[in-house]
């Protein structure tokens, strides 16, 4: 996937400046795939000129005109043809499990604060993501549909953030396994 395609998303859902658009990214997007704001400007000026999505300035009182995007026919079309395309199973690079592997050539006892400083990180953010869930899906403040057909966004959001609920569950399930360990073989080995 190519930010592009993120972008796109997101503007599918609701238009916005770039400003929002990297906030969204930091709030919902950005559970599954990050961009610095930077990058965001970046591509949408890419995408602007090469017709993927519409802009027009939106006056504001007391600060600079600020500029909304919104995806254009070519944009959707894109995104469509990218929606069609196989997308092949995610590899894993991962830092940390090659760490610990190789904490059997040292002391392992080593590594255990960089794992809970590892775990701490994920508990964050399940906490986010949790906190996410309340407030968009399952809390008394939620915007509820109306009877009638599912909302598909709505929906396809919720099952990704359920996705990341998961992820990051297993994770510090993999994390407290991997500290048990290394307080297992600590320095008595």
């Amino acid at each position: 996937m190519a930010i592009e395609h993120a972008i796109l998303v997101s503007l599918l859902e609701q238009p916005g400046s770039g400003y929002e658009l990297a906030r969204r990214f930091e709030r919902s997007i950005g559970y599954f795939w990050t961009a610095s704001h930077q990058q965001i400007y970046r591509v949408l000026k890419r995408m602007e000129h090469d017709g993927w999505v519409d802009v027009r300035d939106v006056p504001q009182h007391g600060r600079p005109d600020k500029k909304e995007y919104s995806v254009a026919d070519l944009g959707r079309a894109a995104l469509s043809s990218w929606l069609h395309e196989p997308v092949e199973p995610e590899s894993l690079r991962h830092d940390l499990a090659v760490k610990i592997r190789g904490a059997a050539f040292d002391d392992p006892a080593t590594l255990i604060g960089e794992v809970e400083r590892h775990r701490k990180a994920h508990t964050e953010r399940l906490a986010r993501y949790l906190a996410g869930e309340e407030r968009d899906f399952t809390g008394a403040e939620a915007r509820r549909p109306a009877d009638g057909p599912p909302d598909a966004g709505r929906e396809l959001q919720h099952v990704v953030l359920r996705g990341g609920i998961a992820y990051e569950r297993m994770t510090l399930a993999w994390l407290d396994d991997v500290l048990a360990t290394l307080h297992r073989l600590g320095p008595e080995r």
